[in-house]
């Protein structure tokens, strides 16, 4: 870290030259480690600025949660109390969980090479599979052992001086909580906002197990057990969300909604394309999408002309989203009054038996004898009415318009 940012960091939260006292507030720790870690810390749009963020607070999760798993471990082992040290490996978990943020932020910026063409993102989610396996593994040991601590309770050895060192542990979690909420407001950033309120919980199983250990010399009930159990069975929890996270994106998990809304309004926005449609999205890691979509281009225009407005739109979306993208041209005319009439038709006849169905690639072939359409059809997947009985309804209802005419449908599911 330069020494220089280092002090403008200082001076610009305001810690001046000569000060002997430094206020340890949230806000006042928040900022100096954005302003001394972050150039460019007040572009967060920026998507290397954004990194670095995801950098810092995947290094600050890491420290603390494993300053306090080393510090409730401790008092675990000082007191006896098998809850204490189910709630120091629940620390342990959250710092492993720092540990997929850190990885994810760092290789997503590695570059892909000859073997890998696609970049190393996955790896985070293989790393985050192994970390939730080993949770889970001693999340069950824990469980065993706080079940057999109800059924044959021993003595908790209280120390004064090892309470207030674990009462004191809820104080670093709560600025953990505060820092998080306010970098995800920052960067607008799910993920982290799911690691302040994991932060707000464990202040919550912090607190019941402090209760239980306080109360454990005073009752019969074997309070360090239950609240043991109930501890071991958040890690568990935990190790089963992670394993889940990691999984789904492996398998090929539905892109989020907002992504898919943004591409669709910015190449709706780009100059000669009307209509986007069979968007599929590929994720290989955080913030490294490929994807590719079909769009609408007026069959007016040259080829040449519609070669340069999809590489256009594609290259536009290179710049401002985290996306590879290849288009496919759909032309369509727009002019003949005829296709305009038999479209409206067809898209009645469609929103007539589901509005959420998707009529597009739409295709008129005429002559003396014989009239034809082609349309594509976008369907939700296991819809309550056969393709057959679809096709069916729909050509009953164009067929009252010209009994010879012929309706041929491609039936389609959405990736996104």
């Amino acid at each position: 870290m330069p020494l220089r940012r280092v002090w403008v960091a200082l001076r610009e939260i305001g810690l001046r030259r000569g000060q002997t006292a430094i206020v340890w507030g949230h806000g006042m720790i928040t900022n100096f480690l954005i302003k001394a870690t972050i150039p460019d810390w007040d572009k967060p749009e920026q998507p290397e600025v954004r990194q670095a963020y995801g950098k810092l607070c995947g290094s600050v999760g890491i420290a603390v949660n494993a300053l306090l798993f080393g510090l409730k471990l401790l008092v675990g082992l000082l007191t006896g109390s098998v809850a204490v040290t189910a709630d120091a490996i629940n620390n342990l978990s959250d710092a492993s969980s720092a540990v997929i943020t850190l990885v994810g932020f760092k290789l997503s910026a590695k570059v892909a090479d000859s073997e890998h063409p696609f970049g190393h993102g996955r790896l985070e989610y293989i790393a985050g599979l192994i970390v939730a396996v080993i949770i889970l593994a001693v999340g069950v040991h824990f469980l065993q052992e706080s079940v057999l601590k109800i059924f044959q309770p021993e003595k908790i050895q209280l120390s004064r001086p090892a309470i207030v060192l674990y009462a004191g542990t809820m104080l670093f979690k709560l600025w953990l909580f505060c820092f998080y909420r306010a970098v995800s407001r920052r960067i607008s950033s799910g993920v982290l906002r799911a690691s302040s309120l994991d932060s707000l919980s464990d202040l919550l199983i912090t607190s019941v197990v402090l209760l239980a250990v306080l109360l454990a010399p005073h009752t019969d009930y074997p309070v360090d057990g239950i609240a043991g159990t109930l501890v071991a069975l958040m890690v568990l929890v935990s190790g089963v969300k992670i394993i889940r996270d990691t999984i789904d994106p492996l398998l090929g998990i539905r892109p989020d909604k907002k992504l898919v809304s943004e591409l669709r309004q910015r190449l709706l926005a780009c100059e000669g394309i009307s209509g986007i449609h069979d968007i599929i999205i590929h994720n290989y890691g955080p913030n490294q999408h490929f994807a590719t979509a079909h769009a609408e281009v007026s069959s007016a225009e040259s080829l040449l002309a519609v070669h340069d407005i999809l590489e256009a739109a594609e290259v536009e979306i290179a710049r401002t989203m985290p996306i590879r993208l290849i288009l496919h041209c759909d032309p369509f005319i727009t002019a003949d009054p005829e296709v305009k009439l038999w479209h409206q038709r067809a898209l009645t006849a469609v929103k007539a038996i589901d509005h959420k169905f998707k009529l597009y690639d739409f295709h008129l072939e005429g002559s003396s004898d014989t009239l034809r359409i082609h349309f594509n059809l976008l369907i939700p997947r296991n819809y309550i009415l056969s393709q057959a009985e679809i096709s069916e309804k729909l050509t009953a209802a164009l067929q009252q318009y010209d009994a010879r005419l012929a309706v041929q449908i491609d039936y389609l599911h959405s990736f996104v």
